[in-house]
């Protein structure tokens, strides 16, 4: 970049270092310092990188110290000299000190073979030895103990969107919120690879920036799947290698619970187990490949029966058709109805594994709540480098509701360790979690424990509320299916239909649920899987008899 406000000197410089350095380097010149700094800003969000500034130092409004002064704030490896006169060597030598002056170069500095080229070739020498590589990533800029800082953080990772964390008391971020005109006291702020700056965005806003599907291409498929689990997956998986149109709709990102998973250990086919994000990417690559569409950061808030279509409604008032729909929203965590807990998610209090934090648990002591596979997996990967891992369980012992393997793998690492029949009875901190209150539930004794991070994984609900009035549930939310629809060997009395209702059909038909969203399902990701691809098939019996 050269700066300097006379056009003649400005032109002049930009011609000849573009003769000597325009093949391997964009050279951009400005007329004013203001001006300088605004391109300079544009290219920090971009990810671009400066490697050399020429600023002249006499310039009306910001001279060149001045200038450099502020473009070392958002450059600081970029490497400086200053344009002067024989009359200014004086303030050039002690520019030197005030903004780490690398060189300064006397006009005129004809011909530039003998005055220019040996000062810009030693400036990008050393540039090139030093560590400013760029980042072509999303940047996300955040506090450490901000909830919405945390989701972005997740919803990016579970969607294999690379990105670069930058904390907002740092200097690359605090340089990064400059350049986006951003005041620092709304969180996060996300740079898209295209240097777009977006303040605290939602979901939605972030899936369509970084490059995530989230509109339908078409207005009428074959099959709708609502959720991304591994119910969901599988069913777009076979039901676009069948032939069907399909379209898979995800609230946040797909793998649902499965996709959080640090470690899945008996899924068929993995003898060395696999992570829930490398199976969920390996399911989303397959399904695509086979031309199932994928729209992320859309919340289904209805589903209509008109005739033989069915017609599910999104939160912005949009919606799709299809002849079909499987269900497979899976379940949540349930929250811990605890004081003090509820305004510290998200800032030390995290439900599920959130293994974006991971790394900001080393060497500190954690707690996780729950007794059951999610529970022992995040506590077996936590503990790789954290000093302690406490599983908190409610019951007597982990043997009734987690896997043996899994059991016999958390009591072999002595950085964990299980106490039983304890339950959290409070939570204390100001903006982050400091401290908890255990309580034993035999004896009914409290302590307070010194606590930064707690995940909670104590079982799950349906997420089936949008379903009021459409299909049958049970008093616990999940969605009733096939046989347990019929009493006595007899379908519904508003069963449309001269058949029963299919094993995974709802009491509406065309209407399918597989998954953890269905009563009685196993809660398994292997039948989870199956269900999917079962489901697929009765769509086909389905779409048959249409």
């Amino acid at each position: 970049m050269t700066v300097d406000d006379d056009p003649g000197v400005s032109r002049a410089v930009a011609r000849d270092l573009r003769r000597r350095y325009g093949e391997r380097h964009r050279i951009i010149r400005a007329e004013s310092g203001a001006t300088a700094l605004d391109a300079l800003r544009q290219m920090k969000l971009r990810g671009e990188l400066v490697a050399v500034i020429l600023a002249d130092y006499r310039m009306p409004e910001m001279n060149g110290i001045e200038f450099l002064e502020r473009a070392m704030d958002i450059y600081p490896g970029a490497r400086r000299a200053l344009l002067t006169a024989y009359a200014d060597t004086g303030a050039a030598i002690d520019a030197i000190n005030v903004v780490d002056l690398d060189h300064y170069l006397l006009k005129p500095w004809d011909p530039p073979e003998e005055k220019l080229y040996p000062v810009v070739d030693a400036l990008l020498e050393t540039w090139q030895s030093s560590d400013y590589r760029p980042v072509p990533e999303t940047k996300v800029v955040g506090h450490r103990w901000s909830a919405r800082s945390s989701q972005v953080r997740e919803f990016l990772a579970r969607n294999q969107v690379p990105y670069r964390w930058y904390a907002a008391d740092e200097p690359e971020g605090r340089r990064l919120l400059e350049a986006a005109g951003a005041d620092g006291l709304t969180l996060p702020l996300v740079i898209t690879p295209d240097g777009d700056a977006l303040v605290e965005p939602s979901d939605p806003e972030l899936a369509s920036r970084v490059g995530l599907a989230t509109t339908p291409s078409e207005a009428f498929y074959d099959l709708i799947v609502i959720g991304g689990g591994p119910a969901g997956l599988g069913a777009a998986v076979y039901g676009a290698s069948e032939g069907l149109r399909t379209v898979l709709v995800e609230r946040m990102a797909t793998g649902g619970q499965a996709g959080q998973s640090s470690r899945i250990e008996n899924y068929l086919g993995f003898p060395d187990g696999v992570s829930g994000a490398q199976l969920t990417d390996r399911a989303r690559r397959q399904a695509t490949r086979f031309g199932a569409e994928l729209l992320t950061a859309r919340e289904v808030t209805g589903l209509d029966v008109n005739g033989s279509a069915r017609t599910v409604r999104f939160g912005d008032g949009t919606s799709v058709g299809g002849h079909t729909v499987i269900l497979a929203t899976g379940v949540a965590y349930r929250q811990l109805d605890v004081p003090g807990l509820a305004d510290l998610t998200g800032r030390g209090v995290f439900y599920g594994s959130a293994l974006t934090e991971a790394s900001s648990c080393v060497n500190h002591d954690i707690y996780i709540v729950g007794a059951a596979n999610s529970a022992g997996q995040a506590a077996v990967y936590l503990a790789r480098g954290a000093r302690s891992v406490t599983l908190l369980v409610r019951g007597s012992s982990l043997e009734r509701s987690m896997s043996h393997y899994l059991v016999q793998q958390v009591a072999g690492i002595p950085a964990i360790k299980v106490r039983t029949c304890t339950e959290v009875a409070e939570a204390h901190g100001t903006d982050h979690l400091e401290r908890l209150t255990l309580r034993d539930s035999k004896t009914g004794e409290s302590e307070t424990v010194d606590a930064q991070w707690l995940f909670v994984f104590i079982g799950a609900a349906p997420l089936t509320g949008w379903l009021d009035g459409v299909v049958r549930r049970d008093d616990r939310g999940f969605v009733l299916t096939g046989p347990d629809l019929l009493t006595g060997g007899q379908a519904p009395a508003d069963w449309p239909l001269d058949r029963p209702p299919y094993h995974l059909e709802t009491s509406v038909p065309g209407i399918f649920a597989a998954g953890d969203v269905r009563a009685e399902s196993a809660k398994r990701v292997a039948s989870a899987v199956g269900e999917g691809a079962m489901a697929v098939m009765l769509v086909h019996r389905y779409l048959e008899m249409l």
